[in-house]
Order: C-alpha cells, then sequence, then structure tokens
C-alpha cells in the first residue's frame, strides 16, 4: 500500500484537527455481538481501535451503542462514548458521539471508521483524509483495484466510478466519486476500483449529510454514499494498494484471526 499512499501535502483545505471515530454496536444477525468477538486474546473492536491509534492522525474515539463495547474499550486503554442504540447508520452515531465529546467544535473532521476491519492497514486510514486538502471537497474515502472478474461481479464489492487524473508529487492518486454502485460501472474496457467504505468528513458536511432525508438511488443500491451525491456533496477518493475485509460471518472471524496470528 505505500507505493500508491503518500502524506498529504497541507493546503487552506487540509484540516488541521481531526478525530477518529469508530462506530459500534452488539446488534448483528450473521454474527452476533460481533465488536466483542475475541481475536487472539482482544475483542476485534479492540483491534480496530488499536489500528486507528497507529494511523496517528488524531484522537481516536469508539462510539459505543451497548456499555460492553465501551467496557472492553475502556479496559484497553481506549477512549469510548455511549450513544443511542437504535441510531440507523454509523454516521449517525460518530456525530452523537461526536457532539457528546467536542460540542466546541475544536475537530474539524472526523474519520469513520467501521468497527468490523480488525485488518484495517493505518496507511488506509490516513490515507482517506488526502482527498480533503482539496477545500471543495466535502467527504475524503479510499478505493483499491479489483482484482479479478468475481469480485468485479460481486454485487457486495461496491465500485467507485472515478476517473483518476495524473498523480501530482507528493499525493496518491485522487479523483472526484462520480457515482457508487454494486454493479461494474462504468462499462467499456478499463480499470475498476472498490470502494472502501473508510470516510473522512469535515465536521459541517458531517451536520450537513446526516441531516438529509434518505436518497432515491441510495434506496435502489442500498448505498448511504449516494445520498452525498444526489444532495451535490463532492466526494473524492484516494487510490490505495489493498483493502481490508470486514468481518460479517464466523468464516470471516477464522480469516481474521489467520491473519492476525502473534508472530513468533
Amino acid at each position: 500500500m505505500s507505493q500508491a499512499y503518500r502524506e498529504p501535502r497541507l493546503t487552506a483545505g487540509t484540516p488541521c484537527q481531526p478525530i477518529v471515530v469508530i462506530p459500534a454496536r452488539l446488534a448483528s444477525v450473521r454474527l452476533p455481538d460481533k465488536p466483542l468477538a475475541d481475536i487472539h486474546g482482544e475483542p476485534m473492536i479492540v483491534h480496530v481501535w488499536r489500528r486507528a491509534v497507529e494511523a496517528a492522525v488524531g484522537p481516536v474515539l469508539v462510539a459505543c451503542g451497548d456499555a460492553p463495547i465501551a467496557d472492553a474499550v475502556r479496559k484497553a486503554g481506549g477512549d469510548a462514548v455511549l450513544t443511542r442504540p437504535d441510531h440507523l447508520s454509523g454516521s449517525d452515531r460518530i456525530f452523537e458521539a461526536l457532539q457528546t465529546v467536542d460540542a466546541a467544535g475544536r475537530h474539524d473532521a472526523v474519520v469513520n471508521l467501521q468497527g468490523d476491519l480488525p485488518t484495517v492497514d493505518p496507511l488506509a486510514i490516513r490515507a482517506c483524509l488526502a482527498p480533503l486538502d482539496e477545500p471543495t471537497v466535502d467527504i475524503g474515502t479510499i478505493a483499491t483495484l479489483v482484482a479479478s472478474e468475481e469480485e468485479r461481479r460481486n454485487p457486495n464489492m461496491v465500485k467507485a466510478a472515478v476517473a483518476f487524473p495524473l498523480t501530482t508529487p507528493g499525493r496518491p492518486p485522487v479523483g472526484r466519486a462520480l457515482y457508487f454502485s454494486r454493479l461494474p460501472v462504468p462499462s467499456g474496457d478499463g480499470p475498476h476500483y472498490h470502494h472502501v467504505g473508510i470516510y473522512a468528513f469535515r465536521r459541517d458536511a458531517l451536520a450537513r449529510f446526516i441531516a438529509l432525508p434518505p436518497g432515491a438511488l441510495e434506496r435502489r443500491e442500498r448505498l448511504e454514499q449516494l445520498r452525498a451525491l444526489e444532495a451535490g456533496m463532492r466526494i473524492d477518493v484516494a487510490l490505495v494498494d489493498s483493502a481490508p475485509f470486514g468481518v460479517d460471518t464466523p468464516a470471516d472471524l477464522a480469516r481474521a484471526r489467520t491473519i492476525l496470528t502473534p508472530t513468533k
């Protein structure tokens, strides 16, 4: 991943005080109590928290829908805040947590990091902030090249329609997102990009986003980010070398345990 990622250059648009917020709740149909699933003696949410700390982009907070998650994070030495358990999305949960811990607005950007990515590379967390170098970008996110025809056709692997320009020295390849789909868009010859659902919101963009009603395209594709595009918000995408996988099933959990096996 280090080949595609470069440290963001500071511009007038670059956030100065970002914070990483990890939304987590126990309700999961396919893997009950998922955030607390054991991976080599520690809950999965703690592994995600540790990688966010390693990213070193700012303080890390876990926004918890349930008290046992907060207890696990605090036991590991992390910061956690309890939120309403009935939020419909992680974006709503992180906004409540942010308002709780930072009502004064000191943090000018927030990274929404999913709590089921225990193998996430810290550089991927940092890379999603790179698009915010451009002052007109509301939301930054990341993508990686689709590696196979099977992945290209897989509706669970969301594709980002992005025309990446030539790389500017000192930056990762960054392009403007034109659409996101479960289908392999765009058509025709050329690469396809797998969208990785890690987002960096400007503070005011997050407030605007969670106030929007669900959009028509969002409901059709079941992709929350389309709500932002429908409302005219700008999402830019940084290209990275590899993508973490989300843990949604017992098989995913077994795979994560294998990947994260401590070296002797």
